[in-house]
């Protein structure tokens, strides 16, 4: 658990815009921390005939609220196996496949930074060369916390910060506001490479 509220929807169709934007196009895509929910409704229509959505949830209260939201949406009905629900961490997620997208909820300024790392390296493992990954952070909460933490809390959120701005810089490719979600929220997109060499596909 990272926010106060659910992700609205603005935030939630930002951080689904690259999937909108392949509409046309066979996609495999990942959500990694779908908590309950509010992005997943958003990709839920998104995902195209032949396409995969792959949910990643720690929480298994979350989990089985997630299986239920997928079973009862009108467009899983007549393909529910397009849609599955993993109670892991990505860390843990055993696949063979690669992403086209890869939606990430996970609340970074949580995690020690050798956590955020291995999470980060993952998601370029998993995706697609050219693939694109969104995630999001709540703007001003590391100078917040800052603030009102020690100073091992601030250093630990220094460290994450530094990390996160390296991949930003090697592969960000677009950073959006949402001023309308509660609180603000900042959202990253990055790119892996076109001219990685993905190591399996599905």
């Amino acid at each position: 658990m990272g926010s106060i509220a659910p992700s609205s929807k603005s935030l939630a169709s930002l951080l689904a815009a690259p999937l909108l934007e392949r509409a046309s196009q066979r996609s495999n895509v990942l959500e990694v921390g779908a908590g309950t929910g509010s992005v997943t409704r958003v990709l839920l229509p998104l995902v195209p005939g032949g396409g995969r959505l792959d949910i990643v949830e720690a929480n298994p209260h979350f989990a089985a609220h997630l299986r239920h939201l997928v079973r009862s949406h009108p467009n899983m009905r007549e393909t529910p196996e397009q849609v599955r629900v993993h109670n892991l961490f990505v860390e843990e997620l055993a696949t063979d496949c690669r992403y086209d997208v890869i939606v990430s909820g996970l609340p970074f300024s949580n995690f020690p930074p050798q956590q955020v790392e291995e999470i980060m390296g993952r998601y370029l493992d998993l995706l697609r060369p050219g693939g694109t990954l969104t995630y999001f952070s709540y703007c001003g909460s590391r100078w917040v916390r800052a603030l009102l933490t020690s100073r091992p809390e601030a250093r630990r959120q220094r460290d994450v910060k530094g990390l996160l701005n390296r991949y930003h810089h090697h592969y960000a490719i677009g950073r959006w506001t949402v001023w309308g979600n509660l609180p603000p929220a900042e959202v990253w997109r990055l790119r892996r490479p076109i001219d990685a060499v993905a190591s399996a596909a599905c």
